[in-house]
């Protein structure tokens, strides 16, 4: 029964948490206020996990969905990555506060890794693209770098550019990263 109300606990403030969070920002969340949040003392979130860092790692769950490229012609894989890519950005807060976090904190940059590289390597072994991981960590770059001056820095006309011309603009040099043969083999 104790195990049980401890799942309970842990499930209330991660809610909580994930709640506060893509409200606040990670800089303003308080452990005082998550813990309000899920209705218990802020010692048992400390109990629980430690420290707000690895609360927010935690909390910071989020499932890129990735769609399945092995059905996409090679030619169009980059503009079906990065329409999905800005959708997932757009639809879930969860990400941009991680993505700011990320930048001055190690576990919420750790979860960054975790999410694109740990979600798009496989992705792409199941796409039989090869040397998924530098692939991975390529479009990585593209993807965050685009998501940091658009989302988070605001730089314009990058924040306001439409998702059709972001897709014309970054799709070319996605499919190249997915496509191109390794340069060391040419």
């Amino acid at each position: 029964m104790a195990e049980k109300k401890s799942d309970r606990t842990r499930a209330a403030i991660l809610a909580a948490a994930r709640e506060r969070f893509g409200a606040d920002g990670y800089e303003r969340a308080t452990i005082r206020a998550i813990a309000a949040d899920a209705a218990i003392d802020p010692a048992m979130v400390m109990r629980y996990y430690g420290s707000k860092e690895k609360l927010f790692a935690a909390a910071a769950e989020f499932d890129v969905r990735l769609p399945d490229l092995s059905g996409v012609p090679r030619e169009q894989a980059g503009e079906v990555l990065v329409r999905h890519l800005i959708e997932r950005w757009e639809e879930d807060d969860t990400l941009r506060v991680l993505l700011r976090t990320a930048v001055t904190n190690e576990s919420a940059a750790e979860r960054m890794r975790q999410v694109f590289i740990g979600q798009l390597t496989p992705a792409f072994e199941r796409a039989a693209v090869d040397q998924p991981a530098v692939r991975a960590g390529l479009i990585a770059t593209q993807a965050l770098g685009f998501a940091l001056c658009r989302y988070i820095l605001a730089f314009e006309p990058i924040a306001t550019l439409s998702t059709d011309r972001a897709v014309a603009w970054l799709g070319p040099t996605i499919t190249r990263y997915l496509t191109a043969p390794d340069p060391s083999q040419v």
